[in-house]
């Protein structure tokens, strides 16, 4: 099963752009009517998860596949 993602926030810039972090760090910028969209959706679903879902950083569930692959074994 993959983990829930944990470590995003996101702040608000003046120029109404949403600036997402992760871990404290930049992971993307949204800007005009997907920093709208944004802004509607984390109050609706969860905002771990939709942060992670729009900065790419989330489980695609193939990773206990990859860590078998042969050639990732002895790592």
């Amino acid at each position: 099963m993959a983990g829930t993602p944990e470590g995003f926030t996101y702040r608000l810039r003046k120029n109404g752009d949403v600036e997402l972090l992760h871990h404290n760090r930049p992971a993307g910028v949204l800007r005009g009517a997907a920093a709208a969209r944004f802004l509607v959706d984390v109050e609706n679903s969860d905002p771990q998860e939709l942060m992670a879902r729009l900065t790419g950083n989330y489980r695609h569930g193939n990773e206990r596949t990859a860590k078998n692959h042969p050639r990732n074994r002895g790592r």
